[in-house]
């Protein structure tokens, strides 16, 4: 599953990749190499524009573009915004099942452009040491070669029903987690669902409602040109930022005493990180 990740591109530089306007507005988070749930992110999403009263004109061809969203889902029948802190992933064996995913996956498909994620190798269990003093050790995933990875992702709107009625509502996302492929399954058995280049189209596409068969993990050709890459702990802290956390640690870094209690906390104490 993915519960962290790094985003570190500007948005004139995910404009030129995925072909897209910016709308963000001026509000595109900062390069981040820890990203957290609850966080403000990018995405790509597609839509058909809008006339002068707001309504969608759908003869005109749909425009893509960079949005920002909040990482947590809040579906639009939510009645409290913090549900979002449980709904950081989607499991897409389920995702057109469920009532909090399926119509959001039906009309509201978005890619978020990460540089890699991040992922925890759970170790065997010291003698005599209950199951969760197991060593756990970081791992970033990533294409190795500079270009972004695309999660597949929904994404919905969200107005408070105790709020402003004319605030702007919340906008917010979920990335779709699958299966894990190929030498992936040594470090996790979920991974997010990668959407490479061309698949990108069809998955965005507002006039496509059945996306099931677009949920089947990414083959071999895709996972095998990903770099796992062993990383220092220092990841474990939400607190710790900077280009330091992507560096390859040649040996995991053993964290014992209050140092390893605390990374600890810093990692699962993240709303749906795990």
């Amino acid at each position: 599953m993915c519960g962290r990740y790094a985003a570190t591109k500007s948005p004139a530089a995910l404009m030129q990749e995925f072909e897209a306007a910016d709308g963000t507005e001026g509000h595109a988070p900062a390069e981040n190499y820890n990203v957290a749930p609850t966080k403000n992110v990018v995405g790509v999403v597609e839509r058909h524009p809008r006339d002068a009263e707001g309504n969608v004109d759908a003869d005109a061809p749909a425009e893509r573009a960079l949005r920002v969203l909040r990482w947590g889902l809040v579906p639009f029948w939510a009645k409290d915004a913090a549900i979002g802190n449980r709904m950081i992933n989607t499991r897409a064996e389920t995702a057109a099942e469920k009532p909090a995913f399926r119509k959001a996956l039906s009309r509201r498909r978005c890619l978020i452009p990460a540089d890699g994620w991040f992922e925890w190798k759970v170790g065997p269990v010291p003698d005599g040491q209950p199951k969760k003093k197991a060593p756990k050790e970081p791992f970033f995933m990533t294409s190795g070669d500079g270009s972004s990875l695309a999660f597949a992702g929904i994404w919905e709107t969200w107005r408070d029903p105790k709020g402003d009625p004319d605030a702007p509502p919340l906008v917010t996302c979920s990335i779709i987690t699958t299966e894990a492929r190929g030498r992936l399954v040594e470090v996790h058995d979920r991974m997010p669902l990668l959407m490479p280049p061309d698949r990108w189209h069809d998955w965005l596409d507002p006039d496509r409602t059945d996306a099931t068969s677009l949920l089947e993990p990414p083959g071999l050709d895709v996972v095998d040109t990903l770099e796992l890459r062993p990383v220092s702990t220092l990841v474990n802290n939400v607190r710790n930022n900077g280009p330091q956390l992507l560096d390859r640690a040649d040996e995991a870094v053993e964290l014992d005493g209050e140092g390893a209690a605390a990374s600890e906390a810093a990692l699962f104490d993240v709303p749906g990180a795990r």
